[in-house]
């Protein structure tokens, strides 16, 4: 007769030894059955589940101490739960990484400040451009060190016409399969040791506000904002998720402006609706700084506009293409203004547009193009991408996802947005001059 799945209780006589427990228990076991022993009011049970052979339940009858096999009679109930999950691993609560990795107040202070410039630019209260820049995704956190020094040295230089922001992302969203980021797999080998990628991630990001530098990223799993939200100066939605509900929720709760891009397949309209959807509050699903899963209620981020990233069908940077967009948003009664991610469909997935696109934009911008408020770019050391294989050596600065321009590529286009910024700058001024000068014309006449 063919074993099934079955459970069973072994009732032993009261006072019945250790010894013959142990032997019904050690019977069970070289039968690949589990068995449990249960002690209560002064009787031994012994649970017995598995693939139950009629044979072995006739053995139990015949060993000493039993009193009776009471034999469920049918199967199991089918398990449910976890069928295809391989392992689930503690992961370290947020509250143990911020204590471990604090923010200093000169950090805070410098992360409030930076946050402050972007909200008035997008307010239009400063007429500088908002540049987030750097790596497509950081695979090598000294390698994003180097880079910031440099980025630093730029930014210092062109803060009167640039609010430079380094793109520090850490989270890499996959069309289908591929490495998820330094968070995911900081050890590039698929060992998944998360715990270590959330204290890379932290550690360097701290490394990056200590040099003055600020950073922005894009958040894509809604509890890891826990981790390292708290450094992050700008933040933004990616393009697969900008119309999930919950990366909605996620932003209309999160302390930073967030940028909203385009969908991949080019709908701009999705993109406000998640700058709408943010800007309202919200309740849903998280987790608290001691890692426990609670209700989070928010206020709502009025601080979120639209990234226009292109699309398969091509770039959505031009003229036409920005105009369209900041009419859809004066329609929804929403402010006015949009970044530009030179980038994926606006560079056709070659960094070597990313300055045409570049410069085709900042030609808008010194016409006096006054939405466009700033530009998404991909930069690091070095100019291109490399295949991440196992055994192999990865060129140093070299980016393992995007290709990405590299440091010399980069300086001048930014330098190149720092002159049109002075051109809009200088096409607004001359502006006002000739509508003061026409009032003063015309009260001279009326007098």
């Amino acid at each position: 007769m063919e074993a099934s799945m079955h459970a069973m209780m072994v009732m032993m006589q009261p006072g019945t030894s250790r010894t013959d427990i142990e032997e019904i228990r050690s019977q069970a076991l070289d039968a690949a059955l589990d068995a449990d022993v249960i002690v209560g009011n002064g009787q031994s049970i012994i649970v017995v589940t598995g693939a139950l052979d009629p044979g072995f339940v006739e053995l139990l009858h015949t060993l000493a101490g039993v009193e009776e096999v009471v034999h469920r009679g049918n199967s199991l109930p089918p398990d449910t739960s976890d069928l295809r999950v391989e392992s689930i691993r503690p992961l370290l609560p947020p509250a143990v990484l911020l204590e471990d990795l604090p923010l200093t107040h000169a950090g805070a202070v410098s992360v409030s400040r930076s946050r402050e410039d972007i909200v008035r630019i997008l307010s239009g209260e400063d007429d500088r451009l908002i540049v987030v820049v750097g790596p497509c995704s950081i695979h090598d956190p000294a390698a994003a060190l180097d880079y910031g020094r440099k980025l630093k040295t730029l930014s210092d230089e062109l803060t009167p016409d640039l609010c430079i922001v380094m793109r520090a992302y850490f989270e890499k969203p996959r069309t289908t399969v591929g490495w998820k980021g330094l968070i995911n797999d900081p050890h590039l080998d698929n060992s998944f040791a998360v715990n270590d990628g959330l204290q890379m991630t932290r550690a360097l990001l701290l490394e990056l506000i200590a040099l003055g530098l600020p950073v922005g990223c894009e958040f894509l799993d809604p509890i890891l904002p826990q981790f390292f939200a708290d450094l992050v100066t700008w933040g933004a939605i990616g393009a697969r998720t900008t119309e999930s509900q919950v990366h909605r929720h996620l932003a209309s709760g999160l302390s930073m402006p967030v940028g909203f891009k385009n969908g991949t397949g080019g709908s701009v309209q999705i993109a406000i609706d998640g700058v709408r959807a943010a800007a309202s509050p919200h309740s849903f699903l998280g987790v608290t700084e001691q890692g426990i899963a609670a209700v989070v209620s928010t206020r709502g981020n009025p601080d979120c506009h639209v990234i226009l990233r292109g699309s398969s069908t091509g770039p959505n940077y031009g003229e036409r293409h920005v105009r369209q967009t900041l009419e859809m948003l004066r329609d929804c009664a929403l402010p006015a203004h949009v970044m530009i991610d030179t980038s994926h469909g606006n560079s056709g997935k070659d960094f070597r547009q990313q300055p045409i696109a570049a410069g085709e934009v900042g030609s808008q911008v010194a016409a006096g193009e006054a939405g466009i408020v700033g530009f998404l770019m991909e930069s690091f050391l070095e100019d291109g991408a490399q295949e991440l294989r196992p055994g192999q050596n990865l060129v140093y600065g070299q980016s393992i996802t995007d290709g990405c321009m590299g440091w010399e590529m980069t300086v001048p286009v930014l330098h190149r947005l720092a002159e049109v910024v002075r051109a809009r700058r200088s096409g607004a001024a001359a502006s006002a001059s000739v509508r003061n000068g026409a009032t003063r014309h015309s009260g001279a006449h009326k007098a």
